[in-house]
């Protein structure tokens, strides 16, 4: 079986293909739920200087979008700083769910909160759909991928109709619906629009190749020829598929698609788990959905959910950095981090007496299905991983920000990466920008793990509950009752 991962990278879509191992349905690592993870940052016992670094990254790395967002439209860049680069979809994503943070936090007022989150849905919500090549954002409710930050128009004809980075704004378009739940008229106005553009997002016509939902389309009349099969960020987007009113899938899909990953079942580092090599694939999706204690069919088998999941690909990626089988600079119990970043550049050079090969922008990770180590550390994979596996994730990110200070940690938070393996003249090569996508996971997991705030407003969403109950979740908080 293969497994297909798709990047846009420097304005093409770059498709890896990886084999998977072989599955072995290896025993759960004996690993257990530290009380700690998205629990009452009162009953946590936070040091005062974690809480001190907490509120201080959690601040920069809002600032990032309520800074870098365009206050007249709302969209969100890709990556910063570039003059004039592209607004990213999933960026705004991230963005809408920030602003709830911030109000929660007292970074910004609620009624700043909800002016710019307005702004930006009526702007969404106004931009053209069709399948023009030129002139359009969308089609059939999904967006491209990449939009011009001043007209909300297709940037490129490089960039594609995205289905996971439209999921990905759809998860902050539904934390809108549920976290604006006043009785004001602009509260209201909200949650309208925000139903609007989660309705008329067809997912049927999405699996335009099958059975399976494509991962995206050209226009005129081009669907990408690979599909989202396998254990990864699709989570999200089969979610929000199943529970849709106008365009949904059939609940037995979900089933059939957790079948296209028993591969990935097995043993890497001496803990066993499903596999996904980069972490995103396991911070995406869990970002706005908690799944602690709730198992479909799949976790049922296997007697997991994924949050343990994800705790044990977290902990065998800190197990892979202390092996450092590639000998890489500084790798460590507390610096380590492999996920899709920024790289120094496709360049061989020698380092140290040896020859190696360094990447650019790559899906880096490592698990039993492969691994794509350059040197390069994320430190979105430590952050995203806050609120899932804290009493590993949060000791690594202050030890990269003492170890390495303003090199890597600026204005708004952590850089995107940093290689010190990759010597330069000032030491070693670190990232100059941030990425939209990157940033979202380290802000939102941040405050999951504090307060569970993302988490707990998503458990209201009617969609969200829908579509787990059609995926088949039970137990945990799915049994509670909640108001919608």
């Amino acid at each position: 079986m293969f497994h297909y991962l798709s990047f846009l990278l420097l304005g093409a879509v770059v498709t890896f293909t990886v084999l998977n191992s072989p599955s072995h349905a290896l025993e759960m690592a004996n690993m257990t739920t530290s009380s700690q993870s998205g629990g009452d940052e009162k009953t946590q016992n936070l040091s005062e200087d974690d809480r001190i670094f907490l509120d201080d990254l959690e601040h920069r790395t809002f600032d990032w979008f309520w800074d870098n967002a365009n206050s007249q439209n709302g969209l969100i860049p890709d990556r910063t700083p570039v003059p004039d680069g592209a607004a990213s979809i999933a960026s705004v994503g991230f963005g809408l769910t920030s602003y709830g943070i911030g109000v929660q936090r007292g970074y910004i007022t609620r009624k700043q909160a909800v002016d710019r989150t307005l702004t930006t849905l009526r702007f969404l919500d106004r931009l053209p759909q069709n399948d023009k090549p030129v002139g359009a954002a969308g089609f059939h409710g999904f967006y491209y991928h990449f939009l011009d930050p001043k007209t909300g128009l297709r940037v490129a004809e490089w960039s594609e109709l995205s289905s996971v980075d439209t999921a990905l704004l759809m998860g902050g378009v539904l934390f809108t619906q549920s976290y604006y739940d006043r009785a004001t008229p602009q509260e209201k106005e909200i949650r309208t629009i925000a139903n609007r553009l989660y309705r008329r997002v067809d997912w049927q016509w999405m699996r335009h190749n099958g059975q399976w939902l494509s991962m995206g389309w050209f226009p005129p009349d081009k669907f990408i020829p690979v599909d989202w099969k396998g254990y990864n960020e699709g989570l999200i987007i089969y979610l929000l598929a199943l529970a849709s009113p106008t365009h949904p899938l059939p609940s037995a899909l979900w089933k059939d698609w957790t079948q296209t990953y028993n591969n990935q079942w097995g043993q890497f580092q001496g803990h066993t788990f499903l596999n996904f090599a980069p972490l995103f694939g396991h911070q995406y999706t869990e970002s706005w959905i908690d799944f602690r204690e709730i198992k479909d069919s799949f976790n049922r088998r296997h007697e997991t959910d994924y949050f343990k999941n994800s705790r044990e690909a977290v902990y065998a990626q800190r197990e892979y950095a202390k092996a450092n089988p590639g000998n890489w600079s500084d790798y460590s119990q507390d610096v380590w981090g492999l996920t899709a970043s920024d790289g120094p550049g496709d360049i061989t050079k020698e380092q140290d007496g040896i020859k190696r090969h360094f990447l650019s922008y790559s899906a880096r990770g490592a698990g039993r299905d492969y691994i794509n180590d350059d040197g390069t550390i994320a430190p979105t994979a430590a952050g995203g991983s806050v609120a899932i596996a804290p009493e590993i994730a949060l000791p690594a990110l202050k030890e990269m920000k003492r170890r390495y200070g303003d090199r890597i940690y600026n204005r708004y938070g952590f850089v995107d990466a940093f290689n010190p393996t990759f010597k330069t003249e000032n030491g070693f090569w670190a990232d100059g920008q941030q990425i939209g996508i990157d940033q979202g996971p380290i802000l939102l997991m941040i405050e999951n793990y504090r307060s569970q705030f993302v988490w707990n407003v998503m458990k209201k969403n009617p969609v969200i509950r829908t579509a787990l109950n059609k995926a088949g979740f039970r137990g945990g908080w799915l049994g509670e009752r909640r108001s919608h």
